[in-house]
C-alpha cells in the first residue's frame, strides 16, 4: 500500500514538473528575446514609473532611488499578477486532460505559479545588479525574504484555486480577474510608500496581505529594516484562512469539473 502511495506521488510530481516546464517553453517558444522578457517588462514599467511617478507626479519613495524603490515592489507584483491571470484560465486550457483521467486537479493552479515564480528568479538577477549598482548593502534582515516570499506564493495559490475553480463554472471570471489586478496594483504599495498611506486608515490598508508582503520585501531587501511584524502576523492567518477555504471550496468542486468544463 504504502508503495503504491509512493508511486501515485512520483507521478504527481512528475506531471507537476511536466506541465510547468511545458508553460515555460510555451511562453517564450518562438520569441526572439526568450527568457529576456521576464527581465524586460518589469524593467520596463520601472522605467515609465520613474518617469511618470517621480519625475512628473512627484511621488516620494523614502529616500530611495525611485528606479530601485519601484523595481523592488515590480519584482513580487509581477509574479502574482501574471501567476494569477495563468493559473485562473488553466482548469479549462487543460480540458481535455481532466475529463481523460484523475489526478489531483490543483496541480494545474500550481504548475502556473511554478512557472511564474521561474520568471520571478529570472527578474531577479536584474535586481542584484542594481543592489551593486545602488550600492544597496547586504543585511542581516534580508533573511525575511524566504517568508515573505512564501506567503506570496501562498497568498497566490489560494487565490488561484478558488478562482480557477469558479472560472470552470462562470468563464468571466477570468476577464474580471485581469482587470482587477490591474486596478489592485493601486491599492498596494507599488508606485508609493506605505507612509503616504494615511495613518488612520493604514491599518485597513494593511489588511490587503498584498500590501504587507511588498512593503516588507521593500524593507528588508532596499531599505535595510525588519518587516512590521504585527501586520505580518495578521497577513499570516489571514492567508492561512484564505487557503482553507479556498482549498475546500476547489476540492468540492473538483468532481464536477469533468462533467461542465
Amino acid at each position: 500500500m504504502k508503495q503504491n502511495n509512493r508511486r501515485k506521488i512520483r507521478g504527481y510530481l512528475e506531471l507537476l514538473l511536466f506541465l510547468t516546464l511545458r508553460q515555460i517553453k510555451v511562453r517564450y517558444k518562438q520569441t526572439v528575446l526568450g527568457f529576456g522578457w521576464a527581465v524586460l517588462k518589469p524593467f520596463m514599467m520601472m522605467v515609465v514609473f520613474s518617469i511618470v511617478f517621480s519625475k512628473f507626479a512627484g511621488i516620494g519613495s523614502d529616500g530611495v532611488p525611485y528606479p530601485i524603490f519601484s523595481y523592488s515592489a515590480l519584482l513580487p507584483w509581477t509574479f502574482f499578477s501574471a501567476s494569477l491571470t495563468t493559473a485562473v484560465s488553466s482548469m479549462v486550457s487543460h480540458c481535455n486532460l481532466i475529463k481523460q483521467i484523475y489526478f489531483p486537479r490543483e496541480i494545474f493552479p500550481l504548475s502556473a505559479i511554478l512557472a511564474g515564480l521561474f520568471d520571478f528568479f529570472l527578474a531577479s538577477i536584474l535586481f542584484a545588479g542594481m543592489l551593486v549598482f545602488y550600492r544597496i548593502p547586504i543585511t542581516p534582515v534580508m533573511v525575511y525574504v524566504i517568508p515573505l516570499l512564501l506567503m506570496m506564493i501562498a497568498f497566490t495559490l489560494a487565490a488561484a484555486l478558488f478562482l480557477s475553480a469558479f472560472n470552470v463554472f462562470y468563464r468571466d471570471v477570468e476577464h474580471a480577474v485581469a482587470f482587477v489586478v490591474q486596478l489592485l496594483m493601486f491599492a498596494t504599495p507599488v508606485v508609493y510608500s506605505v507612509s503616504a498611506v494615511p495613518a488612520k486608515y493604514r491599518f485597513i490598508y494593511m489588511l490587503n496581505p498584498l500590501a504587507v508582503i511588498i512593503d516588507g520585501f521593500r524593507r528588508v531587501v532596499v531599505q535595510g529594516e525588519a518587516p512590521n511584524i504585527f501586520y505580518l502576523a495578521i497577513s499570516v492567518l489571514l492567508i492561512g484562512g484564505l487557503f482553507a477555504l479556498s482549498y475546500f471550496y476547489f476540492k468540492r468542486m473538483e468532481m464536477k469539473f469533468a462533467d461542465i468544463i
